[in-house]
């Protein structure tokens, strides 16, 4: 794959260098040359300095035959003008947009633009953490309609099957993280000490799911 990065702050240098791991080719936009110092020594990939949403500085970073787009500047207009560029006059298949605005997020998934909205994500993040109690919203999908959110289960959970929670709550569990990885849950995996389960609910399921895996199986 050929990728067109916009921005080379960390998140974009770090996203070029994991890319370029991969084995995928790698193009960085961002209008600051010395930007382009955090890029290791060893960098194959295109620097290309210019504004990302200027149609001559896409194509000399080869966005006519990329298959992916990453906006991830600190300028929210910029991510999502350029992000739209890709997509709309470019044909890129795969396009994501960094925003720092929630508000501006929603209103361009809705435009079928995904986004990474960092405050919040990161906002909700320390939340679990500092008040591991309730649950957080990790996911919606673009129609505002299916969110995936991490769900705390009492205790009394741990060694039955995750189809059995299912069950209870109503819900699917989407995935769960054991160890630090992320694991899809089969037809006999079992809740273990420690997992973090995210499950797929609608907004009118989130408080009887909450409250259904809070509760000792079996209990009301």
């Amino acid at each position: 794959m050929h990728v067109v990065i916009m921005g080379c702050g960390r998140v974009g240098s770090t996203l070029a260098h994991n890319l370029e791991t991969r084995g995928h080719s790698v193009a960085v936009i961002d209008q600051d040359a010395d930007a382009f110092r955090r890029l290791r020594p060893d960098f194959a990939g295109v620097t290309v300095t210019g504004a990302g949403f200027d149609g001559d500085v896409l194509r000399q970073a080869g966005i006519e035959r990329a298959d992916a787009f990453a906006a991830v500047s600190s300028g929210d207009n910029s991510n999502i003008i350029s992000a739209r560029l890709a997509r709309e006059t470019f044909g890129v298949v795969r396009v994501a947009a960094r925003i720092y605005d929630q508000r501006r997020a929603q209103v361009y998934e809705r435009l079928g633009i995904p986004t990474v909205a960092t405050v919040r994500w990161t906002a909700d993040r320390m939340l679990r953490h500092l008040l591991p109690e309730g649950n957080v919203e990790i996911f919606r999908d673009p129609t505002s309609t299916v969110s995936i959110v991490e769900v705390p289960v009492h205790k009394d959970w741990i060694g039955r099957p995750v189809r059995a929670l299912e069950e209870a709550t109503g819900a699917r569990v989407a995935y769960l993280i054991r160890f630090g990885i992320g694991t899809l849950p089969t037809v006999s995996s079992v809740v273990q000490e420690g997992d973090q389960i995210f499950m797929l609910v609608t907004d009118d399921m989130v408080a009887a799911v909450t409250s259904v895996a809070a509760t000792p199986e079996g209990g009301q």
